[in-house]
């Protein structure tokens, strides 16, 4: 499994998202700080659930965080969030 099914299948275990786009944007940043040659450093989720509802958005992104600080530590150098409550 590489990385962005695995992050795909952490969010949508713990949070069970309306919407879940996981897009691996590494190539973008080819050459640039935290880079690998293999990829699978620079990621972007674009997030609505339910369990955000009344969330600020620093609790949402927090969460997410939270949810993937394995993955953070193994090797994903950036990861830009999009999240929202479910409509």
């Amino acid at each position: 499994m590489d990385t962005r099914d695995r992050i795909a299948k952490v969010l949508t275990e713990a949070l069970q998202p309306a919407r879940l786009d996981v897009i691996d944007e590494s190539h973008l940043h080819k050459g640039h700080h935290g880079a690998r040659p293999g990829g699978e450093t620079h990621y972007r989720v674009k997030i609505a659930a339910e369990a955000f509802r009344g969330k600020s958005r620093i609790e949402m992104h927090r969460t997410i965080n939270a949810l993937l600080a394995d993955e953070l530590a193994a090797g994903v150098h950036a990861l830009a969030i999009e999240a929202a409550a479910a409509e």
